[in-house]
């Protein structure tokens, strides 16, 4: 069983006490700098197949100020120093050069980001991975199979709850350890944000190491993996 470590603590702090390469893999999405956590007051609109706008409640987060500043260099020492490999998402913001992974988000025709981007140290490629990740439009797979990727889960119930404004979906950290980490891997985050990260470790197997500074996100966090790790346990 993997051993699932969540921490409400200074990942600074944290990565300061680390041998060097203690982790085989970091997954973090950083602050970008660009006020993504300050909440939006434009519509969420999505346009139907019959060609109507329908205009979705959009989820108001608590107005924090993480996302107006960016983390410095002794952040990347730190990070390059304890992980062996990385999974930066954001990294281009800090000029991060080297493999890409492209999540398009399968957004069609609505106001929001089409796709993310994040830097990957262990080649010079670019990946690209569908996922549909429209407010309550969810997909039901995450590969690179478009057919299958524009699927959605059907039943809303399913969806995943929105958290964090920066949130990403379990099935894309699945994929990502699936194509990118190896069987007894250690997985870093030091960003854990809404602990998609930590639930997809749970579930592929993986050692995993989580910090959040915000006690708001930290907390939330930890109910949701909880929850979501108390039903893998009803559905085994």
């Amino acid at each position: 069983m993997s051993k699932i470590t969540l921490l409400n603590c200074d990942c600074m702090t944290y990565m300061a006490g680390l041998p060097d390469k203690a982790f085989e893999l970091a997954i973090v999405d950083l602050e970008y700098g660009i006020g993504a956590s300050k909440p939006s007051k434009k519509p969420n609109t999505v346009k139907q197949k019959n060609g109507s706008i329908l205009n979705v409640k959009t989820v108001v987060y608590q107005a924090k100020e993480w996302d107006f500043k960016m983390s410095d260099e002794k952040y990347f020492d730190h990070l390059f120093r304890v992980s062996k490999n990385q999974i930066i998402w954001g990294g281009f913001y800090y000029g991060l050069s080297g493999g890409a992974i492209v999540w398009d988000k399968l957004n069609g025709e609505t106001d929001q980001y089409d796709c993310e981007i994040a830097y990957q140290s262990f080649n010079k490629r670019t990946d690209l991975v569908y996922y549909m990740w429209s407010g309550m439009f969810q997909g039901d797979y995450c590969g690179k199979e478009v057919r299958k990727a524009l699927r959605q889960i059907g039943n809303k119930k399913l969806n995943e709850s929105r958290i964090h404004p920066t949130q990403k979906p379990v099935a894309l950290y699945r994929w990502l350890l699936h194509n990118y980490a190896k069987p007894g891997d250690k997985i870093l985050d030091t960003h854990l944000g809404s602990g998609s990260s930590a639930i997809a470790a749970h579930q592929m197997g993986f050692d995993f190491v989580g910090c959040e500074l915000d006690k708001d996100y930290y907390d939330a966090a930890c109910k949701r993996f909880k929850e979501q790790t108390a039903q893998l346990v009803i559905f085994k």
